[in-house]
């Protein structure tokens, strides 16, 4: 009879039971695709020849289902190098079997044949001999070959050459010694030059394989411990020990990266939103339940009270004179109830307004995300060269060790009280750049970034600038109406004008014991203003004694510029635009002329009924640049500081007539109009 399985399962020494033990073995299987067992260790270096048994033995298992084909496969393929001159061979051994592969599959499609044949007859040496690549030493000839082959060997001792047969050096006898210094030579050379493992402890191990994503050499023990089986980094790529790792991109993985990272900020985006949605469902359901109660409450009440049923027997009373009665009460009873009803609130609030998801902030910064890197330095903007006037200039510089190839510069406009303006982008290759087409009375942010190659730095710290609250009116000193070319000194390009206290002063100097005085010497703009609203800007000059700045109507500058030189002090005659006091007698009526007087680095405000007259609330420091705003529509003068845009000081002015830009010096002074900012002045400020 034939033995039974169990028989056959059975021990023949022992007579012990043996069982397969199938688990036991799928485990060890799995474990030799993951990390070797200790007494397998030396196998490292054929890992292929491992997995290939560990899978062919799942597959008699039949337990394939345990592994994952797909991360086994891309394994496979990312072990597979393609041939290239430094670091694979490609020479006829190759050439010869890939010629036996397609001849024994009949199928030549794979293989260049004019190339190969092209490469097989330049590998032919003088002999007939086939050498593994063009221009090497053959490796074999034809016993039969019309040419032999000689092998030649120069004698050491009379250094003539002698042909040592057919056998060649095979022939001759071996020559220990020499090869026992020659062994011991290789192994020195090898030690100096062995390539040592750069993560071992103290004393070192020789390396066995570098790695080329990780740029670093390792033992086997080190490489099995920074390169665990079944992670990321066991599909790094790796050669024989060497020190040149060549740069390599990383494109893919930064990409799989960065994808990580935004399926983290999907995954918060989601947590965040479910959250929201369940707690605005819960408090409906709240506010549900609340209403429903109040509801029924208020129903119970009505019951209780007997109203609906006393309706109902009131609507059955035939009687005509008892259904008047009983319903004159019953409508007493209803108003009572309707009146009770007004003052009904709900148990809870309909609306959920209450209910707002802010994401301003969060916009903002996920607007801003970018890829960065720290390998150029951020850029920093340099506030006291950066301005606006009619357009923005924008000054930075990069620290010298980190050149950058270009720069972006990104402005928006800032409005609180509407949704978040967008950045608008201006490439640039230098560290200055105009701004054009800028708002009026607008707040703007700056910001740069520096960029070399692909690589892209932060964002510098934002420049906050205000533009000014018009467009900016272009004029220069008129150098005819009423221009005093004794006592001022008007430059070719007509925005500088500078007052000398010269010989003409000292002369002046008796009749001011005798009750005379030193005139102003006025200059005015070259072009008048009738309508609309203007601006402009003016530097004084610290040394300056006293400089005033303003506006004035055409006919009271006709009669500025027509009085005397040097007459009797006009101090009691109204508005003569002196600093007279005349201004503080009459500043509640709206007169044709506005002056502000600057001096010995300070800027005097005129007297208001609005505010305080005393001396110290009226002196301020002068501004590094002053800015004149002229509203014609309104009939409103302003004067401002341009580093901050903050006004100083404006009053009512009469724009009956047209008004000038009117100037005015006494003593030594100068003052300088501001020069509208273009794409040439950016050139003379690089040139100075």
């Amino acid at each position: 009879m034939a033995a039974t399985e169990e028989e056959r399962l059975a021990g023949s020494g022992d007579g012990e039971r043996l069982d397969f033990l199938r688990d036991r073995h799928v485990r060890f299987f799995q474990r030799c695709l993951q990390v070797l067992p200790e007494r397998y260790s030396s196998l490292e270096t054929s890992r292929l020849t491992i997995a290939f048994f560990a899978l062919s033995g799942l597959d008699m298992l039949d337990s394939l289902d345990v592994v994952n084909k797909d991360d086994i496969i891309e394994w496979i393929y990312s072990l597979q190098v393609l041939p290239t001159e430094d670091s694979s061979e490609n020479d006829m051994r190759f050439v010869y079997c890939a010629s036996c592969i397609c001849y024994m599959l009949n199928n030549w499609s794979g293989m260049d044949m004019k190339k190969a044949i092209s490469y097989i007859r330049r590998s032919m040496s003088y002999d007939n001999g086939l050498a593994q690549g063009a221009g090497l030493e053959s490796h074999g000839w034809k016993r039969n070959s019309l040419t032999p082959r000689p092998t030649m060997f120069p004698c050491p001792g009379c250094e003539h050459d002698v042909d040592l047969g057919e056998r060649g050096v095979s022939g001759l006898f071996r020559n220990f010694t020499l090869e026992t210094i020659v062994e011991r030579y290789r192994q020195a050379a090898r030690a100096a030059t062995a390539i040592m493992c750069d993560l071992c402890k103290p004393p070192p191990q020789e390396s066995t394989k570098s790695c080329m994503d990780c740029s670093a050499s390792f033992c086997n023990e080190c490489f099995k411990i920074y390169h665990p089986w079944g992670t990321v980094k066991a599909q790094h790529e790796y050669v024989g020990p060497t020190t040149n790792f060549r740069p390599k991109c990383n494109g893919e993985r930064a990409k799989e990266e960065a994808l990580a990272h935004f399926e983290k900020l999907f995954e918060i985006l989601e947590d965040r939103k479910s959250s929201v949605l369940k707690a605005i469902d819960t408090s409906k359901k709240l506010r549900l339940d609340k209403f429903h109660t109040q509801v029924e409450e208020y129903q119970g009440l009505l019951e209780n009270n007997g109203l609906v049923g006393y309706a109902q027997e009131v609507l059955k009373e035939t009687d005509q004179s008892c259904f008047v009665q009983t319903a004159k009460q019953l409508h007493h009873r209803i108003q009572k109830a309707t009146e009770s009803l007004k003052s009904f609130r709900p148990a809870a609030q309909a609306s959920f307004e209450d209910y707002v998801v802010n994401t301003s902030k969060q916009t903002e910064v996920l607007g801003e995300l970018s890829f960065f890197s720290n390998g150029v330095d951020i850029p920093e903007i340099n506030e006291e060269q950066s301005k606006v006037y009619n357009n923005a200039l924008i000054n930075w510089h990069q620290p010298e060790k980190d050149k950058a190839d270009s720069y972006v510069l990104e402005y928006r406009k800032i409005n609180r009280d509407e949704e978040m303006m967008s950045w608008n982008e201006l490439e640039v290759h230098g560290t200055s750049k105009v701004v054009s087409n800028l708002e009026s009375n607008s707040h703007y942010a700056f910001r740069v970034r520096a960029y070399r190659g692909s690589i892209c730095s932060p964002c510098s710290r934002e420049l906050v600038l205000h533009t000014p609250p018009a467009p900016v009116f272009s004029f220069l000193f008129d150098e005819k109406c009423g221009y005093n070319n004794e006592h001022l000194l008007l430059n070719l390009k007509r925005d500088r004008v500078e007052s000398r206290a010269g010989f003409n002063v000292l002369l002046a100097a008796e009749r001011i014991q005798v009750g005379y005085y030193t005139s102003l010497d006025y200059i005015i703009g070259d072009v008048g203003i009738s309508k609309g609203k203007h601006f402009w800007a003016c530097r004084v000059e610290p040394y300056s004694y006293l400089v005033k700045v303003g506006v004035a109507s055409s006919d009271k500058l006709q009669e500025w510029l027509r009085s005397p030189r040097d007459t009797a002090s006009p101090r009691y005659e109204q508005d003569s635009g002196h600093d007279s006091g005349s201004e503080d007698a009459c500043f509640d009526s709206s007169q044709p002329f506005t002056l502000v007087t600057i001096g010995m680095k300070k800027f005097f405000i005129p007297k208001s009924p609005t505010s305080s007259n005393e001396p110290e609330n009226r002196v301020l420091p002068m501004p590094t640049s002053i800015g004149i705003f002229l509203d014609c529509d309104k009939g409103k003068v302003s004067f401002y500081d341009t580093d901050n845009m903050k006004c100083l000081y404006e009053r009512q002015v009469d724009c009956s007539h047209t008004m000038y830009p009117a100037f005015a010096l006494m003593g030594s002074g100068g003052i300088q109009l501001e020069e509208p900012i273009t794409a040439k002045y950016l050139e003379y400020e690089e040139d100075v």
